[in-house]
C-alpha cells in the first residue's frame, strides 16, 4: 500500500514529499504542539531528512507507511500532517494526525482523519488504532469524529482507541 492523493470536502491530502519539509517546519512550528506528543519543532532540514526516510518507506515489507500533508484547497497551504501505519496482512493500521496550531478548532483535523480512515476502509483495512494521551481531549475528539472509540487499554500512557470496520 502506497500513500495516493486523498480528498474531502475542503482538504487534499497530499503524499508527503522531502519538498514539504520548508512550509512544514514553519506549520509545526509551535512548541505547545509537542505537549502531548513529546519531542520538539525540527529546522528544515532536519524535517527533510526525516521527509526523505519516511517517503523511502519502510524497511519492513509487511510494513506500509502512508504519510500525507494536509492542504486547504481553498487556501493552498500546508496545515497538518496525517499518517498510518498499515499491516496489510492483519488488515490493521495505526493512525496519527497533527495540525497547526494557527489552523486548530477548524475541524480540519477531524475532516483528514475521517478522509483517511475512509480511504484505508477502500483498501482493506478492518481495524483503525490511534494512541492519545489521556489530557489531550482535542485529539480525542478527533478520534471519535473518525469513528473510533476508547478501549479502555493503555500504551505507554495513552489510551488506545479502535475502529473495527466492516
Amino acid at each position: 500500500m502506497r500513500p495516493a492523493l486523498l480528498t474531502t470536502a475542503r482538504l487534499d491530502l497530499l503524499p508527503l514529499r522531502p519538498g514539504h519539509a520548508a512550509e512544514m517546519a514553519g506549520v509545526l512550528g509551535d512548541p505547545e504542539l509537542y505537549t502531548f506528543i513529546g519531542g520538539s519543532p525540527a529546522p528544515p532540514e532536519e524535517l527533510r531528512r526525516r521527509y526523505e526516510r519516511l517517503a523511502a518507506g519502510s524497511p519492513d515489507p509487511a510494513v506500509a507507511w502512508c504519510n500525507w500533508v494536509v492542504r486547504v484547497r481553498e487556501e493552498g497551504i500546508l496545515v497538518g500532517t496525517v499518517r498510518a501505519t498499515v499491516t496489510p496482512g492483519a488488515a490493521r493500521a495505526e493512525v496519527a494526525w497533527v495540525l497547526g496550531t494557527p489552523w486548530q478548532g477548524r475541524g480540519y483535523a477531524a475532516e483528514a482523519a475521517r478522509g483517511l480512515v475512509g480511504a484505508l476502509h477502500e483498501r482493506g483495512v478492518r481495524t483503525v488504532v490511534a494512541h492519545i494521551h489521556p489530557g489531550h481531549h482535542a485529539s480525542a475528539a478527533v478520534a471519535a469524529a473518525a469513528g473510533l472509540a476508547p478501549t479502555g487499554e493503555e500504551q505507554d500512557g495513552e489510551t488506545r482507541w479502535r475502529l473495527e470496520l466492516p
